[in-house]
């Protein structure tokens, strides 16, 4: 029996959208990898930095399989370093069910909440566990990350990065979309941009997760292959001419607002991405505690519609300086 969908996400889901629906990607010719199942990896004959593309980190948001899909058949090879593509929840992605499309985002837990050195050398146990001990020699040989990832909720697109400059430059360096956001990760869990080395300033190592837009959209696509292909020419891997970008905002996450009951609701369905003028201005409600922005100028990064308690709502943020990224 399918879940019922609550009716906030009933009416998103129902949204007529600009462009049609996407179908998931047939990736049976991919699945068995050459390094792990699911896990393609190529290395040049010129040395250079080891970049990973990483796509299916959510089992239902399959825009990014589509993309690394297209760039397997295209014969896509490093000039330099290495380029590793890897599929990541690939038993998650096998259940995806147009009749219930959200449910397919994880079998037993978020596979992008578990990129702690606790919880993976841990005694816990599950697919998602089994899959992120898999995965973790590729990651820990890796220079540089981008994380593929769409969006449930209408929002701007962006690239989340974490606390290293050198992320955040790199996000601002690709440019396209036009917002980059820095902030600390979930409550519920540390993410694959966060792990090990990714995290430590100075380590050398860059990661950026991409929001590329709504799920199942082709401009979803389109987005992640602008971006891919970008971050293939800045990181030398395939180098290729890159055209100059006016330098995207940057804004930094000041409140992480985590659910902490099941009443939480929102004053209006907000939009990703909206700047909201004045501080103290009612945004949500937890049971009997009122949200409010915390400072003037706020933005609302990807407010979840509906969540649950444990789940982050909304990070709200505030815009940075060009030089703030410097």
């Amino acid at each position: 029996m399918k879940a019922r969908l609550p009716p906030a996400l009933a009416e998103v889901l129902e949204t007529p959208r600009r462009t049609e629906r996407l179908a998931p990607p047939d990736i049976t010719p991919w699945r068995a990898g050459n390094t792990l199942p699911g896990v393609w990896s190529f290395q040049a004959a010129s040395p250079g930095p080891h970049l990973c593309i990483v796509a299916l980190t959510h089992g239902n948001e399959f825009a990014g399989a589509i993309l690394l899909d297209r760039l397997l058949r295209e014969g896509l090879r490093p000039d330099r370093g290495r380029l590793t593509l890897v599929f990541a929840n690939l038993d998650a992605f096998s259940r995806f069910d147009a009749e219930d499309p959200t449910a397919s985002r994880f079998l037993e837990e978020d596979l992008n909440r578990l990129w702690d050195i606790a919880t993976l050398e841990g005694p816990r146990r599950s697919s998602e566990l089994r899959r992120a001990r898999a995965l973790r020699p590729v990651f820990d040989g890796a220079d540089v990350i981008l994380d593929l990832h769409s969006m449930l909720w209408p929002s701007d697109p962006l690239f989340l990065v974490g606390g290293p400059q050198a992320s955040v430059r790199l996000a601002m360096e690709l440019g396209e979309p036009a917002l980059v956001v820095a902030d600390h990760g979930h409550l519920g869990g540390r993410r694959l941009i966060d792990y090990g080395r990714f995290a430590v300033p100075g380590s050398g190592r860059r990661s950026v997760l991409l929001e590329a837009g709504w799920h199942w959209e082709a401009e979803t696509v389109q987005r992640m292959e602008v971006a891919t292909r970008r971050m293939l020419a800045l990181a030398g891997v395939v180098p290729a001419p890159l055209a100059r970008l006016a330098p995207p905002r940057l804004a930094r996450v000041t409140h992480t607002i985590t659910a902490r009951s099941a009443e939480f609701t929102f004053t209006q369905p907000w939009r990703g991405g909206v700047v909201i003028p004045d501080r103290g201005t009612l945004i949500a409600r937890d049971g009997d505690t009122e949200i409010r922005t915390p400072h003037a100028d706020c933005m609302l990064v990807m407010p979840s519609l509906v969540t649950s308690p444990g789940h982050t709502a909304v990070r709200l943020a505030r815009l940075q300086g060009a030089e703030d990224a410097a």
